[in-house]
């Protein structure tokens, strides 16, 4: 099993969240997923964003002029909406290029908000037809975080876990392969460091090693779909995903896509020892605190 990494919110500057996302996709599927993802761009903004230099991003699609402008006309028409979406695309494109102003029309601007809109919701559709599961850790912007320490973040530890817990469900032997965008070198070391010290000094790690590959990929966000699909679904769980205790900025446009995100989140059972029961485990966690329970308690 595949699982392609993103994150939402980083720079701590508007999102509410950090969000690590990641989406589960089979080996044998993936070359469909990322067909089918490919019709899609051409089918509804008529052509492919790589064709114009850019990328399938949340921030890009779901940015809030976008659905002003999708809602200040009436529906287009599929395929007029797909004329006129590819033309506004071309024209910025050519502006980028040559300096001349864009001169967008407003049903051009209309055109690709509906179409960016339509677009997202195929995505989710993809999703569900090739039955992948999305999974995710989602961290207060300016929680606190530990200082100084050379160990795996609990967001990732926990996102591993619930990975863990996936893997351990849809088969005897599955094993995962983790996939991340592409960082800074100094940084992915780092993170390769701290991956390798929680997979192979702690107990946990070590038992969970048995199913994740420890030693992750790194690839261009730009050249790899399924991460740019990672990123849509990371910033629609930043600004519509709550729990009940989660309180969070929402932006109600983004809620429906939320929706469909935690429709596809993993969803398992557990087993308690202690407590002789079964309880819910879920692939998307919210965590307040990146601190240790050991450095909180000495904080307070």
């Amino acid at each position: 099993m595949l699982f392609f990494l993103d994150e939402s919110g980083q720079d701590q500057r508007v999102v509410p969240y950090e969000v690590l996302a990641a989406v589960a996709i089979k080996e044998e599927s993936l070359w469909n997923v990322i067909k089918n993802i490919h019709s899609a761009e051409e089918a509804i903004f008529g052509l492919r964003l790589k064709q114009i230099g850019k990328e399938i991003k949340g921030s890009r699609l779901l940015k809030k002029k976008t659905f002003r402008h999708a809602n200040q006309e009436s529906p287009i028409e599929k395929g007029e909406r797909m004329r006129l979406c590819r033309e506004f695309l071309l024209k910025g494109a050519r502006a980028r290029k040559s300096g001349i102003p864009k001169n967008y029309s407003r049903q051009e601007f209309s055109a690709f908000g509906q179409a960016a809109v339509a677009f997202v919701d195929e995505l989710f559709d993809i999703c569900a037809r090739f039955k992948i599961k999305i999974f995710a850790s989602m961290v207060p912007r300016g929680a606190s975080r530990p200082e100084g320490k050379n160990y795996l973040r609990k967001d990732y530890a926990y996102l591993f876990e619930r990975i863990y817990y996936f893997l351990e469900d849809i088969d005897p032997v599955e094993q995962g392969l983790i996939i991340f965008d592409e960082i800074e070198k100094a940084q992915a070391r780092l993170l390769i460091n701290q991956m390798e010290e929680y997979f192979v000094k702690t107990r946990k790690g070590r038992k969970r090693s048995d199913r994740i590959i420890p030693q992750p990929f790194f690839v261009h966000s730009d050249l790899t779909t399924a991460i740019q699909l990672a990123d849509v679904m990371a910033y629609c769980l930043n600004w519509g995903f709550r729990l009940g205790y989660m309180d969070g900025r929402i932006r109600e446009e983004i809620l429906p896509f939320s929706k469909m995100a935690a429709s596809i989140r993993y969803s398992g059972k557990r087993y308690d020892e202690l407590l002789d029961k079964e309880f819910p485990v879920y692939g998307i966690v919210h965590i307040k605190d990146l601190r240790s329970r050991e450095d909180q308690e000495a904080d307070e």
